[in-house]
């Protein structure tokens, strides 16, 4: 039995989780997320505690419920503490500002980048050559992170450009054998 899929969710204090067939919503402090599950899941609210099981050992069913807990999880967990991915810009003159809800950042191109800040997502730019983007939903939270670093993706030869804090950049070493015949 999956190892992931049998550990029970904990609920904590002020967090409210309503099941209605394969439908769960969880409210919490930050925020109300929603989503809807394979009907195959058995999914149960009791007392303090969410508990996923599986219906057969079929290996459709034994996939889906790792995933259906962690995605529970995910949810339960973003409602009380949310998500922050950290973005770091590399690069001389390349910064980034916030201006009302955009995000407007000088990455080497003859424009400024603008990206507007979309519903469930907060962008912070604590100094220019930093972004943090916070929100309560994991994926929409990695998936707008991604598409902000996509419009300078990091290069291998100087490691210019926008990058997840953390995220190491194998470098190449350029022309070599410079003056030779």
């Amino acid at each position: 039995m999956s190892r992931i899929g049998r550990k029970p969710i904990s609920v904590p204090a002020g967090v409210t989780v309503t099941v209605d067939g394969a439908k769960v919503t969880v409210k919490g402090p930050k925020g109300t997320l929603e989503k809807t599950f394979s009907k195959d899941m058995i999914i149960k609210a009791e007392g303090n505690e969410i508990i996923v099981e599986r219906p057969s050992e079929e290996k459709v069913h034994k996939s889906l419920h790792g995933l259906t807990r962690t995605l529970l999880s995910n949810m339960v967990e973003g409602v009380t503490a949310g998500f922050a991915k950290s973005l770091d810009i590399e690069g001389i003159g390349y910064r980034a500002a916030k201006q009302g809800k955009n995000l407007v950042m000088n990455l080497g191109y003859s424009h400024q980048v603008i990206v507007p800040e979309i519903d469930g997502i907060t962008i912070d730019v604590p100094a220019p050559n930093k972004i943090v983007i916070n929100g309560i939903d994991k994926q929409v939270v990695g998936q707008f992170a991604a598409e902000v670093r996509e419009k300078r993706p990091p290069e291998p030869y100087k490691g210019k450009g926008v990058r997840y804090t953390g995220e190491r950049i194998i470098r190449k070493e350029g022309k070599a054998g410079k003056g030779k015949k």
